[in-house]
């Protein structure tokens, strides 16, 4: 049995990394410039399922491909702390002397040919500036260097960021072949953003995911479905294509439920629709779940008024419906729209950022609860 080639888990890498190039070229050239290229420090932004997580393991392998060392971290409690343990752990494996003092040569390491060094090892209670260095005396001398990645960065994570933020442009200052990209929700970013420590990011090439155009959808998922033995009818294929609207993780949910719901080796319509009905139930359970959870009651009155609409919303309409001055609905608007989970469509109009999320508001049980409410209202 083929097993199926689609990855609609978080993080997970899609077998086709579509729409996404011009990121991934703008890392590279980073990498092949040298110490300071705009590329080597990035930040990418967007919605929930957008790609950020993906992008972040892509642009590592990318690195590591090319020799470098490569600490994958998240913005949770203890980031600095894990940091510091890698930085340590990865300068022990590459120099790899028994013990403080001794000599190793000819030490060959995967990606970075032969090491020969004569040097102790940094204090195991060194902070990470020196256990930065430390690791980067390692590496720079095979022309490379090393690159961290910190996923989901957020306002509560800023006080181990500014420490992290302060290392790198020291390292910077000091010519040192580092790279840093980081990743996270609009709303978070933007509060980093306006940090008086993190204004630096504001100096990285900012990539904003968003969603991938519908003719790059349909080749994908044809050529991975093809390349993985089966072939999918057109007329599937148009439906599956249609039902992603481009979101990166719907296009990964898409796929592997129409793959699951084949019978033989053609998928056909009845099959791809089955398919996209799990997929919507799923990315409902997923991310429209979560993402509804994260916002205030107020928000999400916001978003069921919206939901009453079958395309983008007027925001006069939208306030008449809260029965508040539309200033006061602006407040929210501004809010969803950096959370990244409706987005401007023209003067004076909004829209969802995801698909399918109005369809939840109108069916979920917490949908219906919180349209009862705000018809009391």
């Amino acid at each position: 049995m083929v097993s199926n080639p689609f990855k609609p888990t978080a993080g997970a890498s899609p077998p086709l990394l579509i729409g996404r190039q011009g990121v991934v070229e703008s890392f590279v050239e980073g990498l092949e410039d040298g110490p300071g290229a705009p590329g080597r420090l990035s930040l990418c932004t967007g919605p929930r399922g957008i790609g950020k997580t993906v992008m972040l393991s892509e642009l590592g392998r990318q690195a590591r491909e090319r020799g470098w060392v490569v600490v994958d971290e998240t913005a949770t409690e203890g980031l600095l702390e894990r940091l510091q343990r890698e930085f340590r752990a990865q300068t022990k494996t590459l120099d790899a002397a028994p013990r403080r003092g001794r000599s190793l040569t000819g030490l060959t390491v995967t990606g970075l040919g032969g090491v020969t060094l004569a040097r102790p090892g940094p204090q195991e209670d060194a902070e990470l500036r020196e256990l930065w260095n430390a690791l980067l005396d390692v590496v720079e001398g095979h022309g490379t260097g090393v690159l961290v990645t910190v996923d989901e960065v957020h306002r509560g994570a800023a006080a181990e960021l500014r420490a992290l933020a302060a290392t790198y442009q020291h390292l910077i200052r000091e010519d040192r072949d580092v790279a840093l990209v980081v990743a996270g929700l609009p709303s978070g970013v933007e509060s980093l953003l306006n940090d008086d420590v993190l204004t630096f990011l504001r100096r990285a090439e900012r990539h904003t995911l968003a969603d991938v155009a519908l003719p790059e959808v349909r080749t994908a998922l044809r050529s991975t479905i093809s390349e993985s033995g089966r072939e999918i009818n057109d007329d599937a294929l148009d439906l599956a294509t249609e039902a992603t609207g481009g979101y990166p993780f719907m296009i990964q949910l898409v796929g592997y439920h129409v793959w699951r719901k084949a019978e033989d080796d053609v998928i056909h319509l009845d099959a791809a629709a089955d398919g996209v009905d799990a997929a919507r139930v799923r990315l409902g359970n997923t991310v429209h779940e979560a993402n509804l959870q994260a916002l205030s009651d107020v928000d999400r009155t916001y978003l069921i008024a919206m939901a009453q609409d079958d395309g983008p919303s007027r925001t006069k309409a939208i306030a008449e419906r809260l029965g508040v001055g539309i200033g006061y609905g602006n407040v929210y608007r501004a809010r969803l729209i950096a959370a990244g989970v409706i987005a401007a469509r023209g003067h004076g109009r909004v829209d969802f950022t995801v698909p399918y999320l109005r369809e939840y508001l109108r069916e979920h049980a917490a949908g219906q609860e919180l349209g009862e409410r705000l018809a009391r209202e």
